[in-house]
């Protein structure tokens, strides 16, 4: 192979963290390298966030034409176009990416590649191209953004069978008649619930003994009884044992009760989890140090053991979302181009649930805040109580916020309930800003808004 071609900084992956550091460094002086082996834009554009949630949006308008009589309004009968919304879900992907791609390569001293990327020591990495050159690059930066992709488990007959993962299915022609879903995680409930109301029978299979194993236990059975509310079938303390194939279908052998059945269905979505992308980047030859599932560990400025190398987002582990690995790029910004000292202690970690209604969740929950001992508070208050989520009709769900009860700081918060991801958003700024509780409960919104609902949540703590 030629001599090594050199560049100041190499990022590998243009997802959600890579695609504004290769800009950001370019901007300010570095020559840069962005290696991407499929698409722009990461999980995020590609696989997660946009395609999901373009295709949320179309199941909560078949729910709402559905329930149009609740309201007043009559429809005639509800039919649903699998490729109509396969195609807007490809349209907006296609539009975020190729913007991103285009602003990319529009940007001086910025080279975006397409290719394979794989270590060959500390700071070179062999490329294979699409074209299937081969050439040698290297830099005294390298960042590594390549993600993780959906896992495989162990399941007996697995490998005979045409699953879907949460890719595969974005990509279904026709609304499948009985899904089965392995894993009661956000993955496995958001596609759950998007195929009932696309008009799918839906079983969840949970080997847990309830739903999202990291909520408060009562997040949980709420969740559950919103899911069954809308009919979808959810099995807990489940253990998948095999699949085989049924006629056309699949059959779940499934554990629970001390007993084995099976579970027929016409697809099969395997919702258990993301693995890194770490293998066939050889991490090895550069003396990157992973965990034992192939996370790369990083410190507190996202750093490896090896000197000028660091990892964002999804593969160095911890919080797997897009508004992180956000985060993970302003901090090599700060601290490479504007020479400041961020890093990740102490960062708030808000996240969405977007089955509908949304959980929204910012802080500590209450099992944490009681495990930690933590002296606290609890107001717990639920949706029933809200006039805006009365008016629109949809009031499931409950909204539950931990305080410390000597400093009266905010210190977590759930809401599951009408635009629940954006009720905790407010309560995150509260937690940013350091404002006690009291300064909400007191405050003054706008009537009948959904904010208004933090003044009678908080009045439920006395004083």
């Amino acid at each position: 192979m030629s001599t090594p071609e050199h560049y100041d900084a190499i990022i590998i992956g243009s997802g959600q963290a890579g695609t504004p550091l290769a800009s950001a460094l370019a901007k300010a002086g570095f020559k840069t390298a962005l290696i991407e082996r499929e698409h722009v834009g990461g999980c995020c554009i590609n696989e997660g966030c946009t395609p999901t949630k373009t295709m949320i949006a179309c199941g909560r308008v078949a729910y709402l034409a559905r329930r149009a009589a609740d309201y007043g309004v009559h429809t005639g009968e509800i039919r649903i176009d699998m490729t109509r919304i396969r195609q807007r879900k490809r349209d907006i992907v296609a539009g975020f990416r190729n913007g991103s791609q285009a602003r990319l390569e529009n940007t001086s001293r910025l080279q975006l590649i397409f290719g394979e990327a794989r270590f060959t020591g500390p700071k070179t990495i062999e490329l294979a191209r699409k074209d299937a050159s081969r050439s040698e690059l290297a830099a005294e930066w390298i960042f590594i953004n390549a993600g993780c992709r959906p896992a495989v488990p162990s399941l007996a007959g697995l490998e005979n069978v045409p699953y879907l993962n949460s890719t595969s299915i974005m990509e279904l022609d026709a609304v499948p008649k009985h899904l089965l879903v392995l894993g009661g995680g956000y993955i496995g409930l958001e596609f759950g619930q998007l195929f009932r109301r696309l008009g799918s029978h839906v079983t969840i299979v949970q080997s847990r003994t309830q739903l999202l194993s990291g909520e408060d236990p009562d997040i949980a059975a709420e969740v559950l009884g919103i899911l069954r509310q809308d009919a979808v079938n959810v099995l807990l303390d489940a253990k998948a044992q095999s699949v085989a194939r049924a006629g056309s279908g699949v059959q779940l052998t499934v554990f629970s009760g001390n007993s084995s059945r099976p579970v027929d269905g016409s697809h099969l979505l395997v919702a258990t989890g993301r693995v890194p992308d770490t293998e066939s980047l050889n991490i090895s030859a550069a003396g990157i140090i992973a965990d034992s599932r192939g996370f790369i560990k990083v410190g507190p400025k996202l750093e490896t053991n090896v000197d000028g190398v660091y990892a964002l987002g999804d593969i160095k582990g911890g919080p797997a979302f897009t508004h992180i690995s956000y985060d993970d790029f302003r901090i090599i910004r700060t601290n490479l181009i504007e020479k400041g000292s961020a890093t990740t202690e102490g960062r708030l970690v808000p996240y969405t649930l977007f089955i509908d209604p949304q959980l929204g969740r910012i802080g500590l929950s209450e099992t944490e805040a009681r495990a930690q001992k933590k002296n606290i508070r609890v107001a717990k208050m639920p949706m029933t109580h809200v006039a805006r989520a009365l008016e629109v009709d949809e009031s499931r769900g409950f909204m539950k916020a931990v305080v410390d009860a000597d400093s009266k700081q905010i210190l977590g918060a759930a809401v599951l309930g009408l635009e629940g991801g954006e009720i905790m958003s407010q309560l995150q700024l509260a937690m940013m800003g350091r404002l006690p509780y009291t300064v909400l409960r007191d405050a003054t919104f706008a009537h009948p808004t959904l904010a208004e609902s933090l003044n009678n949540l908080f009045t439920l703590i006395e004083a």
